[in-house]
């Protein structure tokens, strides 16, 4: 029976973490296949239409069904919360990120994104969503990591070195299409840099303001996720009409762009969002974020499969960095958690309690989450004080 409720225990402390792992897998995914369809011709305007429209449908049946009872209601604050959600995350965040996909290449774009950790903190740290305390190990191997991660980045960014041959890379034979050879002799990867950047700084603040918004959406992340889609996607035509003078982009040129936003959609929309807000609602935005330089080494290897993509020194470099200082980030993460449960866990039982002129001390041993407390091998020890009653002079009659 222990050993089950050991495995339970791990499986329950363990999903925030195999969660955000396969969202890494979906992510890297999305980015291989928007860049073939970007090459395409497809513009990333209409593409960000359709990927929350999709989103939309998808996830704001369940909504319906699950949550349609006892719905917040939606008062101008709640709104402009929304209002900006959809702002920065579909709009900005998706079309900047596009962009820069279109101009650089997806492992280009998911190195610059691994940044999102470092923004994320300092953000949360600025609206004091996090403490900085650098006395304490676990502080210190947050901000350690966090800067390990940021480096390891650059690295990749600035670095390229030799060409590193994988083994695989002998046997691939594809051939790349007259669009991927003239979008990779012509990428602008100065402008593509800093609209990547944009677009992280827009997702970093998107995970800030989803923590406050959940408080009020604390029980309904499904209608939270579908009112941010809609809004993301009325506000997403509005850019578009505005952007987009020719009328014959929001015509599908190939399967590829179906697919594309079919997949953004579902697989990197819909579910992300609704997935991160129940993790955010757990550990916060800073762990939600710490996950993403997982995908730039997903992205790198699944590039040089499709696109014929070439990894070199400074890349692996890069990424061994990027694994050290997310473990240092998380272990930080972790440790800061335990150490909160088991403040909460330890004030809870200590009670004063006066009565009768006597006042009794009670100090219970403690059970929980796997957290023990004993005192002395004693499960309760009660410790009585008599208090002598004062004297109280009286006058004497005569």
């Amino acid at each position: 029976m222990k050993k089950m409720g050991c495995c339970a225990n791990f499986l329950e402390s363990s999903k925030p973490y195999f969660a955000m792992i396969s969202l890494q897998f979906g992510y890297a995914g999305m980015n291989i296949i928007t860049k073939k369809s970007l090459n395409g011709g497809m513009s990333h305007f209409v593409l960000v239409v359709y990927r929350h429209a999709i989103a939309t449908a998808v996830i704001a049946p369940f909504a319906f069904i699950f949550e349609r009872r006892g719905q917040p209601k939606i008062t101008f604050p709640v709104f402009m919360q929304i209002f900006i959600l959809g702002l920065l995350g579909p709009v900005i965040d998706q079309n900047f990120y596009y962009a820069g996909l279109k101009f650089t290449s997806p492992t280009f774009s998911c190195a610059l994104s691994n940044m999102l950790p470092a923004m994320t903190f300092v953000m949360a740290v600025i609206c004091r969503m996090e403490k900085i305390e650098m006395k304490k190990v676990r502080c210190q191997a947050k901000v350690v990591g966090t800067v390990l991660t940021v480096v390891g980045a650059m690295l990749m960014t600035l670095y390229r070195g030799g060409v590193v041959k994988m083994f695989w890379t002998k046997y691939i034979h594809l051939h790349t299409s007259a669009a991927d050879k003239a979008a990779n002799e012509h990428q602008n990867w100065f402008l593509g840099s800093i609209l990547l950047i944009i677009a992280t700084l827009a997702w970093a603040s998107f995970f800030v303001l989803q923590t406050k918004a959940l408080k009020t959406y604390k029980d309904h992340q499904l209608s939270l996720t579908s009112l941010v889609c809609f809004i993301g996607t009325l506000q997403a035509i509005a850019v578009t009409f505005v952007m987009e003078h020719n009328t014959s982009a929001w015509k599908h040129n190939s399967k590829m762009d179906i697919i594309a936003a079919a997949y953004a959609g579902i697989v990197t929309s819909s579910i992300p969002y609704y997935v991160q807000g129940l993790v955010i609602k757990q550990k916060g935005p800073v762990f939600t974020v710490a996950f993403s330089p997982l995908m730039m080494i997903i992205v790198a290897v699944m590039g040089s499969f499709i696109l014929l993509e070439k990894i070199y020194l400074g890349g692996v470099i890069g990424a061994f960095l990027i694994v050290i200082g997310l473990y240092a980030f998380l272990w930080g993460e972790h440790k800061e958690s335990k150490e909160k449960k088991a403040e909460e866990i330890i004030a809870e039982p200590m009670k004063c309690v006066q009565g009768n002129g006597n006042s009794v001390l009670i100090i219970e041993d403690i059970e929980a989450n796997g957290v023990e407390l004993k005192i002395n091998k004693i499960s309760a020890v009660t410790i009585t004080m008599p208090i002598p009653e004062p004297t109280i002079k009286t006058n004497q009659m005569p």
